[in-house]
């Protein structure tokens, strides 16, 4: 049997299961990837964040102007000189397993979440101490003040806040919690995942909502459904076909090819659900391999076109993507075009060759990690090795699903004990306003990024712009920045593009913003 043919009969035999809550008409939606991680501190891979987002809170919620707003926080004083702050807990707050949420709980999630998150790591660096004087109430005492705090503390990727119980906060910030058990409006339910195939998600009946208004994150967060279920469908046609004929309700991210027919089906709508699209990267292991010498780096941005991969994921649609764009994104304060004239697209290839012998090349093998089961990365990898091929590269091309990717990224490892080169990603390109988050900009070593770059310059940049406070000197650093990372390349940005989202006619209720939301979601 062809391996196409395999896998639509297995996605057929998936959708033809019926929902174990007889009776119940479950919203199916089909994710983008699958679903191999239940911890979004130990991962910041996009599904488990957007399945995090269902299953746990934040303290603050993030509207859709990306402002934060108070969600199982009721609100919060701030004192001496910004250096003190206490949060006071909503009340109702109640976690999946029946236990009330205290502030003893959210000390010990936030403080696992300070060890692996970008911008937590930030915010312990400026803690003296994160305190639970009582069950409702949480003191920050900062030695220097941190305006982004609410930010911190409301931002959906990489590595959401997330409360949990102290008990499974006590994990290894670096080994993956034992169970999932949140406080938000969905509960996950274990015996029914089957990684690879499905996941299930039924409405918590002890959640409480806020009052005010829904407004992406932010507000009254209203499971309208009582089942969710997740269908892993890795062939993009096979979904597409199930969305047409009504196996299937809601499809994150179908390809940009099969758009125009889904629009053709009256039952079918077609739209932009996030409006600020996504940020692709090609990233680099900088301890392993040849990609940890700079020169060979720099080499390999040099060739890399971001206009031919943009092209290659969103067709011919240009209103659908920028490219090139820089470390931050067209049109915000930090934009800037320095280091522009070392990206991709400009050299010829014997030049491009020159750099990597100048730099000491000699054919070593590079392991690059190449997802076929997630169109988009699957198309990025392709043009990526085929321009790695073409400047005499020696790529050692290991295909595999999105989901073993999430897991080998994180290894150290030489590349013959199960180590890796390079590979593809995408954030979503609200990480990418400013130096604040930036994940793939950062230098911090261990505590980086997968890649792990280690640039005391990239971060003494990062930490100026932190403290500066007139937009003139802010701009400036972030320049400095951008060619610093053009210099050290710890990554290649790849572009911009905006995905659309397709659904049936009968749901409705869709809250835009960078990740998809499931409450205030309705079936008819």
């Amino acid at each position: 049997m062809k391996r196409r043919t395999f896998i639509q009969a297995a996605a057929i035999a998936a959708l033809a299961r019926p929902a174990i809550a007889q009776g119940i008409k479950p919203l199916i939606f089909v994710p983008q990837a699958n679903l191999t991680s239940l911890d979004p501190i130990w991962t910041t891979a996009t599904v488990t964040r957007n399945y995090a987002m269902m299953v746990f809170e934040t303290l603050y919620g993030m509207d859709s102007k990306l402002n934060p707003k108070p969600q199982m926080a009721e609100g919060h004083t701030v004192e001496a000189d910004g250096k003190r702050w206490t949060i006071k807990l909503r009340a109702g707050l109640v976690f999946h397993d029946g236990t009330k949420v205290t502030a003893a709980d959210c000390v010990a999630s936030l403080q696992r979440w300070m060890k692996r998150d970008a911008v937590g790591q930030i915010l312990a660096s400026r803690l003296d101490a994160l305190e639970a004087p009582d069950d409702n109430t949480l003191v920050f005492r900062l030695n220097k003040p941190f305006g982004p705090l609410l930010y911190a503390l409301s931002k959906t990727q990489p590595g959401p806040a997330v409360i949990m119980p102290a008990r499974i906060a006590a994990t290894d910030p670096f080994k993956q919690i034992p169970e999932a058990i949140g406080s938000g409006p969905f509960k996950f339910e274990p015996s029914e995942f089957n990684s690879g195939s499905r996941a299930v998600f039924s409405k918590f009946a002890g959640y409480k909502p806020r009052e005010d208004a829904p407004d992406f994150t932010a507000g009254a967060r209203r499971a309208l459904v009582e089942r969710v279920e997740w269908r892993i469908i890795p062939d993009s046609s096979t979904a597409a076909n199930a969305l047409t004929a009504g196996e299937v309700d809601w499809l994150e991210m179908p390809l940009p090819d099969l758009l125009p027919l889904l629009r053709k089906n009256k039952d079918v709508v077609v739209d932009r659900l996030d409006p600020f699209g996504l940020y692709p990267v090609a990233r680099f292991n900088t301890l392993q391999g040849p990609t940890a010498n700079r020169g060979v780096r720099q080499a390999i941005l040099a060739a890399v076109n971001p206009v031919e991969t943009m092209q290659a994921i969103m067709g011919d649609d240009t209103g659908a993507y920028n490219a090139p764009v820089g470390v931050f994104l067209p049109g915000t304060d930090s934009a800037n075009t320095a280091g522009m004239d070392r990206l991709g697209g400009r050299k010829p290839v014997a030049e491009i060759q020159a750099m990597l012998k100048a730099a000491g090349y000699a054919g070593e093998k590079l392991t690059l990690l190449h997802p076929t089961d997630q169109p988009f990365y699957d198309a990025m990898s392709q043009v990526l090795s085929a321009t790695l091929k073409k400047i005499g590269i020696n790529v050692d091309e290991q295909t595999m699903d999105w989901g073993t990717v999430v897991q080998r990224r994180a290894s150290k490892e030489p590349l013959d004990k199960g180590g890796w080169s390079m590979f593809c990603a995408s954030f979503p390109a609200v990480d990418y306003l400013d130096p604040l988050a930036a994940p793939a900009a950062r230098g911090n070593g261990a505590k980086a990024w997968f890649g792990w770059p280690d640039d005391p310059k990239l971060e003494q940049l990062h930490d100026a712009w932190m403290d500066a406070t007139d937009p003139a000197e802010r701009k400036k650093l972030a320049t400095a920045l951008q060619d610093e990372v053009f210099t050290e390349v710890p990554y290649v940005p790849l572009g911009q593009y905006f995905q659309s989202a397709a659904w049936r006619k009968n749901v409705s209720g869709f809250l835009k913003g960078p990740v998809p939301i499931f409450w205030n979601v309705t079936k008819a």
